[in-house]
């Protein structure tokens, strides 16, 4: 193998970047002597090849017979492959003659490049040396070397330039191609389309209307038919096409995209009217007047195709129209009053037209008989968003006889076209209305049996029977015992669906009665006003009707309110009242005159929108019921507790007077210096001496001894041991505490932290009485007076959360019927019933202001012992004082 460094001859042995250099100059010259040898014979292939584009876009093909088609293509493919001959000639170039390119090209004398491969003829020492400077010269001249651009000297293969038309012909024939008229590439191979005349007297008038729910506005097609991207349209999408003028019926055809062609049939009302011809007419005179008058085409769009007609072509790119969407919006819940609260998300391309609960029973009897279809349960769809909205729709339903019993709900949408959309469905328990009377809950259960299967009807009347067993003992109205006797024979007298479903009714309307008396009543009438004014907004009643609705709607909310306030004048006072979800009488009016204004004003979808939101609001109206069964178990012992802290908050309270009192009474003892006083006394730290170091209520005058009481006539030292006696008397107010906070705990509620806080400020307090010290000891008592504040609101706010999660209501989920200030649904204040454990406003007094009372009392004490003049204020200072 021979080495590099021998490969390597002249300047380019001990110069390896030049040599380098020189490489890479060989290269580039080689590559372009080939293209120099390449593009004259590439000149007859791309001539073949602008051939066939021009006669295809020039229509060529689509224009003569299959067999002339196929001809031509042959022709062109023969023409191709003689025209690739010539390059069978091409060859690489050797690097000799790319040396002698770049020396030629580039102006070297002396070759430059070819001189570093020869040798000296004379081998000789000198001869060598001097070969050797010569190659080393001419070495760096070599660095400026340039290979230039491909130089083919077409125009000597081409004296006549020639290929300059074949260069014309493809320009023109590609401006062509855009015309309507245009072809294609593909045209040479398949079969050429029918051939159609256009006449130019046929007037084409076409336009494409998208349904009305889209709300998108008509596409007009253009005369020529020169749209070449399909047109983009609606599913659905109407297709009107008119044709008038020429001698003969057009013929107007949709070509699917699979190929089928199908005729788009004359409207009825557009074929020309046969007339019989007289006698005196010519024959041809028939089918002229055909052809004068207009006829329209229509149909409807639902897949993709063309519409083709004298000669013109439109496509069209049918956009589908997708199902609706529906889900729940958070799980379905119960409102206060039993009505099924449902929160919903809807979705459609242009927006869903109804949607409605599908609500079936999860448990069910093929061979069952009911009474009542299943519940409707229409949602409340917003108008104006309705392509991606949300909703929340109240719905009472626990007059069906599925109340109570576990159902499965789907929601379904529907969208103008006609598409349904169902929701993942959810089971539950329909919500039933609330029966707190025994009697009332009994007959409705009655209802139920016979109407979810009226095979069961023995089984109702068995129960009607077992109720008036021992009606002096279950039943104490009369009342009541006459409705289910008469209730008894409905039922054995039944026959037929009208006559089971006026039972059914009157054993409904006989629990209500028993339950809530007129109370129900109204409460059906103001459903039905709110249904009914629900019904008029939505088919876009008159106003006049609207007027009217509204006014009916006004009467039954009087009506309900007023039954309402009735029931609850004597209504305890229940834990889950807000003051923040108070409801007032002037809300509601303010909410109708709304409703009203915006039906008048045009605005229906808004005033529908805020009738369902009423509708909302009087579900979850509390009525103020006394709860039964286990839950009134847990009321009543909740209220035992809550009398008990009541109880303990108001002695404390007379506690604290007491010690005050005696406190005060002491220092007065202290101030006017009585000799049982010891000077090492710490009551006297704590007076407040006059300006010579004297008490300032020496020179008090003498008090009266009517009325006074006992501990008046008390000495100093009395008054010390009757404050270390009531040690005993906080003492037990502390153990009352302490069991208190265990009860509470056996019940499942958690003490706050203000009746700990409470019981030590009570032992404090107490420490502070046995050493008869009274003013740390009434500090201590006001301390433990609000913390028993605190601990009683906090343990009031656990039994509202408590009572908020048996009822399933949220704390933001319902509309109170008053506050913790007491008030009825009407806003209007009431007795409240219960201890009354104060509120925010009422302060215990802190250190500085019984400070400032303390200063206030001695100013008094001080103007009353200067003798005043006036008898009646010397009475009003002693009156001040509870001087007696």
């Amino acid at each position: 193998m021979t080495s590099p460094s021998r490969q390597k001859k002249g300047a380019f042995a001990f110069r390896p970047s030049l040599a380098r250099l020189v490489t890479t100059k060989r290269l580039l010259a080689r590559i372009v002597l080939f293209f120099e040898q390449l593009l004259p014979p590439l000149m007859p292939v791309l001539s073949v090849i602008a051939f066939y584009l021009s006669a295809s876009w020039f229509g060529l093909f689509r224009s003569v017979p299959d067999w002339l088609r196929i001809l031509l293509l042959i022709a062109f493919a023969g023409a191709f492959l003689v025209s690739l001959l010539p390059f069978r000639t091409l060859r690489w170039p050797r690097i000799a003659g790319a040396d002698r390119m770049l020396e030629e090209r580039n102006g070297l004398p002396h070759q430059p490049v070819t001189v570093q491969e020869d040798e000296p003829a004379f081998d000789t020492p000198f001869g060598r040396a001097l070969w050797r400077e010569h190659q080393t010269r001419m070495a760096e001249k070599i660095a400026a070397l340039d290979a230039g651009l491909p130089r083919p000297d077409i125009a000597a293969h081409d004296r006549f330039a020639l290929r300059a038309v074949p260069a014309l012909l493809l320009v023109t024939a590609f401006g062509y191609s855009l015309s309507i008229n245009g072809g294609s590439i593909r045209d040479a191979l398949q079969a050429a389309p029918e051939q159609v005349v256009s006449d130019p007297a046929v007037r084409i008038d076409a336009w494409v209307t998208p349904p009305s729910y889209t709300g998108r506005a008509p596409i007009y097609l253009t005369a020529d038919g020169s749209e070449q991207a399909p047109i983009g349209i609606p599913q659905f999408s109407g297709l009107t096409v008119r044709v008038s003028g020429g001698k003969t019926a057009e013929k107007v055809v949709f070509r699917k995209a699979n190929g089928e062609a199908q005729d788009i049939s004359v409207q009825a009302d557009t074929k020309p009217q046969q007339t019989a011809a007289s006698g005196s007419e010519q024959p041809t005179a028939a089918p002229a007047s055909q052809a004068l008058v207009a006829q329209t085409h229509m149909m409807k769009l639902q897949e993709n195709g063309a519409l083709e007609v004298n000669g013109r072509r439109w496509s069209f790119e049918v956009l589908p129209d997708k199902a609706p969407e529906i889900a729940f919006d958070g799980l379905p819940k119960r409102s206060v009053n039993g009505a099924l609260e449902i929160a919903f998300t809807v979705k459609d391309d242009y927006g869903v037209q109804e949607a409605h609960a599908e609500i079936v029973p999860v448990e069910t009897d093929p061979t069952a008989t009911p009474l009542y279809p299943l519940p409707e349960y229409r949602l409340d769809i917003p108008r104006r968003n309705a392509r991606d909205a949300k909703g929340v729709t109240s719905r009472n339903l626990t007059e069906h006889p599925l109340a109570g019993k576990r159902v499965r709900i789907t929601l379904v949408a529907k969208d103008a076209a006609g598409q349904t959309g169902r929701s993942p469905p959810y089971e539950m328990a329909l919500p039933s209305r609330p029966f707190n009377e025994p009697l009332a809950a009994a007959v409705a259960e009655e209802r139920q049996v016979f109407a979810l299967d009226t095979r069961k009807m023995p089984q109702a009347i068995a129960l009607n029977e077992a109720l008036t067993i021992r009606p002096e003992e279950t039943i104490p109205k009369l009342t009541n015992y006459l409705l289910l006797e008469s209730a008894l024979a409905r039922m054995k007298l039944a026959r037929g669906e009208d006559a089971l479903k006026d039972t059914a009714q009157y054993l409904w309307e006989i629990a209500l009665g028993m339950e809530d008396g007129d109370l129900s009543l109204a409460e059906r009438k103001l459903r039905e006003a709110q249904q009914n004014l629900a019904d008029a907004l939505d088919r876009n009643a008159p106003d006049a009707e609207i007027k009217k609705l509204m006014d009916e709607l006004r009467k039954a909310m009087q009506d309900y309110m007023t039954e309402l306030a009735q029931r609850m004048q004597n209504a305890p006072m229940q834990p889950n009242q807000n003051a923040q979800n108070i409801l007032r009488q002037q809300d509601l009016e303010r909410m109708m005159d709304q409703i009203e204004n915006l039906a008048r004003s045009g605005n229906r979808d808004a005033a529908q929108q805020m009738l369902s939101e009423l509708q909302r609001m009087m579900n979850n109206l509390q009525a103020g019921r006394p709860q039964r069964g286990q839950q009134s178990q847990e009321n009543s012992e909740a209220r035992k507790q809550i009398d008990k802290l009541g109880e303990i908050l108001r002695d404390q309270q007379k506690l604290m007077e007491q010690t005050f009192r005696l406190d005060q009474q002491l220092r007065d003892r202290m101030q006017r210096g009585e000799s049982d006083m010891g000077e090492n006394d710490p009551l006297l730290d704590e007076m407040n001496p006059g300006e010579n170091g004297e008490p300032q209520d020496q020179q008090q005058g003498q008090q009266g001894k009517e009325g006074q009481q006992p501990s008046d006539q008390m000495t100093a030292e009395q008054l010390r041991e009757a404050l270390k006696q009531l040690r005993a008397q906080q003492d037990a107010l502390g153990k009352q505490l302490g069991e208190l906070q265990k009860s509470l705990g056996e019940m499942g509620m958690k003490p706050g932290p203000g009746f700990g806080q409470a019981q030590r400020e009570m032992e404090g307090a107490g420490r502070e009485l046995g050493q008869g010290r009274g003013q740390p000891a009434v500090e201590g008592q006001g301390r433990a007076l609000e913390a028993l504040r605190q601990g009683a609101r906090d343990m009031m706010n656990q039994m509202m959360q408590a009572q908020q999660g048996q009822q399933g209501q949220g704390p933001n989920g319902q509309v109170g019927q008053g506050d913790q200030n007491g008030r009825d649904p009407l806003g209007r204040p009431r007795r409240p019933q219960g201890p009354d454990f104060g509120d925010n406003s009422v302060k215990v007094p802190d250190e500085i202001d019984v400070q400032r009372a303390r200063e206030i009392l001695d100013a008094i004490r001080e103007k009353l012992g200067n003798n005043p003049p006036q008898e009646m204020e010397r009475r009003y200072l002693e009156r001040l004082l509870d001087i007696q």
